[in-house]
């Protein structure tokens, strides 16, 4: 019988041995920032979310590249050259893109839902049947259009 999952903390350590990642205080801090978000954190973002003075740059650093590259962290680029993370959730994996929107003044990033990328007629050109979209919309999000 399988034992219950009881706190969010478990069921992160959880994730990390299911990829067959040692659980360390460091791996389990960073999950949990990144599992609270509605978007994709930068590096610095996470950094700012952990207790001041308790990690290092570095470390945290090779616990994201370490997270995407296993598949528990989705890594991205929205074409700012920003490397952004994010959690993979039961419903998507590393692999599975969904658009972004990105505020030009203020830098957040949002999670869009799904989009459909049809021409005006309704087809699909048969050239972009087999094609990979990486979707970003950009402009001012709400609040800083109102600024």
């Amino acid at each position: 019988m399988k034992k219950e999952v009881s706190t969010p903390q478990a069921a992160l350590r959880a994730i990390l041995k299911e990829h067959g990642m040692r659980v360390t205080a460091q791996r389990v801090a960073v999950l949990s920032v990144l599992s609270k978000q509605t978007g994709p954190l930068t590096h610095e973002e996470v950094m700012n979310q952990l207790d001041p003075g308790m990690y290092d740059k570095a470390s945290i650093w090779r616990v994201l590249s370490d997270s995407a590259n296993v598949g528990i962290v989705r890594r991205m680029d929205l074409g700012d050259r920003v490397w952004r993370y994010e959690m993979v959730d039961s419903y998507h994996t590393a692999e599975d893109e969904h658009p972004h929107f990105l505020c030009e003044s203020c830098g957040e990033v949002t999670c869009l839902p799904p989009l459909e990328v049809r021409t005006k007629d309704g087809r699909v050109p048969e050239k972009l049947m087999a094609a990979e979209f990486h979707i970003r919309i950009s402009g001012n999000c709400g609040e800083c259009e109102v600024a």
